[in-house]
Order: C-alpha cells, then sequence, then structure tokens
C-alpha cells in the first residue's frame, strides 16, 4: 500500500490510473513512495515475500522511467502510450529470456538421460542353436465326439429373451381421424350427446380423442353445443352442410392443420 497526496491503495493501481490518463505522473511525488517502502523493507522485512518485493521495484521503475521522461528536455513530447509500447516490448523480450531458460533446461535433462543410457549394455549374443520354441497343441484331449457336439451347440439358435409389452400398448388414436369419422356420422343421428357417443369406450385417452374432435367440428361452424342444465350432458347437434365433399373437405383441413 502506497499513500500520496490525493490517492492511497496499491502502486500497481496507482500505475494503471496513469496508464489510463485518470492521474498525471507529474502530479505524483515518487520519493514518499519509495521512502515508504524503504521503511517497511527495513522494519518489517519477514512480512514481504520476494514477489511482492520484485512487483514493487518493476512498476516503482516503471513510474521513475515514465516521469523522468516527462521532466528531461526532448526534441519532442512523447506519448505515455509510446513509453509502456516499449515497456511492452522488454517484458516480450523477459517473457522470451525465459522460456530460452525454460527449454535449456530440459535439454540439460534430455543430456542427463542420454548420459544414463549410454552405461547400458545391450545384449549381443543370440539365441542357442538348440534352443526350439514350440507352439502348444491346442486340441490335445478333445475328441471328435467333442468336436461334433461343438459344431451342433453353433447351429443351435440361441433363446432370445422377449420382454412383453403387451399390457401398456397403447393404440394409435388421432384428433384428425375422429374428425373425419364424427363428420361422417354426426349428419345422420340428428342432436346426440356426448355422454352417448363415449358410451362403451373403454380408455380414457378415446374420450379425451373424442371431446377434442367435437371441440375442433364447434370451432369450424359445423356442430353446435348446448347444455340444458348446469352440469348436465352436453348436446351436440350438426349444423353443417350435408354433402359427401363438404363433409371431406372439412375433415381434411383438420386433418391438414394437425399434421402440418
Amino acid at each position: 500500500m502506497v499513500e500520496v497526496e490525493g490517492y492511497q491503495g496499491t502502486i500497481a493501481r496507482l500505475l494503471q490510473q496513469i496508464q489510463g490518463h485518470e492521474r498525471d505522473i507529474l502530479d505524483v511525488p515518487l520519493s514518499p513512495i519509495v521512502g515508504s517502502f524503504v521503511a517497511t523493507l527495513t522494519d518489517h522485512r519477514e512480512l514481504l515475500s520476494l514477489d511482492q518485493i520484485s512487483e514493487f521495484l518493476l512498476v516503482a521503475a516503471i513510474l521513475i522511467e515514465m516521469k523522468s521522461t516527462k521532466l528531461l528536455p526532448g526534441p519532442d513530447e512523447v506519448d505515455d502510450d509510446e513509453e509502456l509500447i516499449g515497456l511492452e516490448s522488454r517484458d516480450l523480450l523477459l517473457a522470451r529470456l525465459l522460456e530460452c531458460r525454460a527449454y535449456a533446461g530440459a535439454a540439460d535433462a534430455f543430456v542427463l538421460l542420454a548420459e544414463l543410457a549410454s552405461r547400458s549394455v545391450p545384449r549381443e549374443a543370440g539365441l542357442e542353436d538348440d534352443f526350439t520354441v514350440e507352439a502348444p497343441d491346442l486340441l490335445a484331449g478333445v475328441t471328435p465326439e467333442q468336436l461334433a457336439d461343438a459344431f451342433k451347440r453353433t447351429l443351435v439358435e440361441p433363446d432370445i429373451a422377449r420382454v412383453d409389452l403387451s399390457h401398456v400398448h397403447v393404440d394409435t388414436v388421432t384428433v384428425a381421424a375422429m374428425v373425419m369419422e364424427l363428420a361422417q356420422s354426426l349428419p345422420t343421428q340428428g342432436r346426440t350427446t356426448f355422454r352417448s357417443m363415449v358410451e362403451g369406450l373403454t380408455t380414457r385417452l378415446e374420450i379425451i380423442v373424442h371431446f377434442l374432435a367435437v371441440l375442433e367440428l364447434c370451432k369450424l361452424g359445423r356442430v353446435s353445443l348446448g347444455q340444458g342444465i348446469s352440469f348436465g350432458d352436453l348436446e351436440i347437434e350438426w349444423i353443417g352442410a350435408d354433402s359427401d365433399g363438404d363433409l371431406l373437405m372439412t375433415a381434411e383441413g383438420v386433418i391438414d392443420s394437425y399434421e402440418g
């Protein structure tokens, strides 16, 4: 932490403000910053790590170089961004130097491995003349009857386990197909009720499909729906065209709307 006139915080944050043109380097006194660091280093050196000391020295050197460039006379004024370009080039050069040092360390490690490997002596002598390799007899102890039984077993188809799904099978019932069916049957029934329409159905899905088909026909203006009393039976009456062509066009239109 550094503390100067109008600023209190880290020295890295101070450099960021100067780079962002939020603060002028000429308005920042550097002597108190360096004096505070020297005092801290003298009194509490054990509290500072080597990384912290190195970071402070790097940032302080950058600030001193920037301020000295501003104070010293020159042919032209140098922009802060141009100065930072030079600093970035220096950092890039330092990074490359560290990479070269790492590659050099890896090369030394390979040299050590090569030296250790050079101490190994390979076997130059071959196998003895009387050394033979005999493959084991895979059919030793196997009789012709056993071979015949094994061949017969390969011809028998294995039993494949099948899972019975008959209890979960659901017949495919579509609203579009039900609209076509009702469009053909309702004109001949006159006024009817939904209860009588679904009488005899055993699954809930069939009842729901019938109800949705009736709603589609009502939306198309082909049937009228009524209910005499509250919670009474739903009465259905066909009011559409009676010709087969109109009925077929109505059903096909609903089918296209569902399939589309």
